[in-house]
């Protein structure tokens, strides 16, 4: 120990008059390597978000399409079937009317999807002509620029294909990635009640009884959004193949399926992008043919939005337009197409657990009572202030 010049003892200190390792606060150490951990830990998490987000989307997609069927799978099972089975069952039944529906319509829909996309640019072509006739517009048509013809489909195809390797590598990616989420599908749909206890099991009873109510309401938000869509995408599929049938309209199958799809599955903005496409194929064989499609679109969207979905989607999925739009976004953003196919059942999860386990107060000045007495007592303070002044 050494004397200070006030004849005080001083700290000990290390060679060359530093301070020592054990001069320093005990939690300074700790806090360090608490720091260091912290930080290690977000560029992990983030370089394994960066990396495996199409797994992840791809799991996340999966769960979807299994929770939508386990309604189906929960009444099979209590009719007596195993749980395993009900699931395969669903599938197998799901995987059928696919095939069904491509033997019925796949040829016509090839067809007139091949036909669709050749005629599509002189269809752009006809429109923007007939607005520049009848707006007095000056658009350019840009003929030269989309017209498709064998040369130009060959130098496209030269330049963007890959190759036939390339073709089938990813021909094999699709059907690889399409097995890998029937299998999470199948083991989602089986195992899901044992993969709740066992989640459940982790936590204390307190917890539990609040994983399950997450659960549930997860459950059924995500399931009802999906199979409310469904129903209402393939009302207007049909509703408006009728309609393009009726009008003699070409192309009239996958217009149709383009409309159901995109108008249900893209909030705020797919009932527009849905009807566009029809009504620019309509208006280039007859100008009059693409107003009554339009304004067919507009008479099915009322009778949708007030009669259809209110009947269908019974308040499963009760989400503001403006929240559906901007958690599309959010979603694409994130996860691409994916992210925006399932961000509005997440979102409608999450909004409805803060109103399960928010608190929200009454307001003050909805209660007639309490802005009477408010009332009354603003004279009497006026009056109680000029007694004051007077005395």
């Amino acid at each position: 120990m050494s004397e200070g010049e006030d004849g005080g003892e001083t700290a000990p200190t290390g060679p060359g008059g530093r301070f020592g390792t054990s001069d320093a606060p005990r939690w300074l150490l700790p806090s360090i390597l608490y720091v260091l951990l912290a930080v290690a830990a977000y560029q992990l998490s983030g370089w394994l978000f960066v990396n495996l987000r199409g797994f992840l989307g791809l799991l996340f997609l999966a769960w979807l399409f299994s929770i939508t069927l386990e309604p189906v799978v929960d009444w099979l099972e209590r009719r007596g079937l195993r749980r395993g089975l009900a699931t395969g069952l669903v599938l197998l039944a799901l995987l059928v009317f696919a095939i069904a529906f491509l033997a019925v319509f796949g040829t016509l829909l090839a067809q007139q999807l091949a036909q669709l996309l050749k005629a599509l640019p002189g269809a752009l072509s006809s429109v923007t002509d007939w607005s520049n006739r009848v707006f007095d517009t000056d658009f350019a048509t840009g003929e030269d620029l989309i017209r498709l013809t064998p040369e130009t489909v060959r130098d496209l195809a030269e330049r963007f294909t890959p190759g036939v390797l390339g073709v089938l590598s990813s021909l094999l990616g699709v059907v690889f990635q399409m097995l890998t989420l029937l299998l999470f599908v199948f083991y989602m749909s089986a195992q899901g009640p044992a993969l709740r206890r066992t989640i459940s099991s982790w936590f204390p009873a307190r917890q539990q009884r609040v994983i399950s109510v997450v659960w549930e309401i997860s459950v059924e938000k995500a399931g009802g959004y999906v199979v409310s869509r469904l129903i209402l995408a393939a009302i207007s599929s049909v509703a408006t193949g009728i309609f393009l049938v009726v009008i003699g309209v070409p192309y009239w199958l996958p217009l149709a399926l383009w409309t159901g799809i995109v108008s249900q599955f893209v909030p705020t903005l797919g009932t527009y992008l849905a009807i566009a496409l029809p009504a620019i194929i309509a208006a280039a064989s007859q100008p009059m043919d693409g107003v009554w499609v339009i304004v067919f679109g507009t008479v099915y969207q009322q009778i949708e939005n007030y009669v259809l979905h209110p009947r269908i989607t019974s308040a499963t999925v009760s989400i503001h337009p403006a929240v559906a739009f901007g958690s599309v976004i959010v979603g694409a953003s994130l996860f691409g197409p994916v992210g925006a196919l399932v961000s509005v059942p997440v979102v409608a999860a999450i909004q409805a657990l803060v109103e399960t386990y928010g608190r929200r107060y009454e307001l003050v000045a909805d209660d007639p009572a309490t802005v009477t007495s408010v009332e009354q007592r603003e004279p009497a303070s006026d009056e109680e202030r000029r007694d004051a002044q007077d005395e």
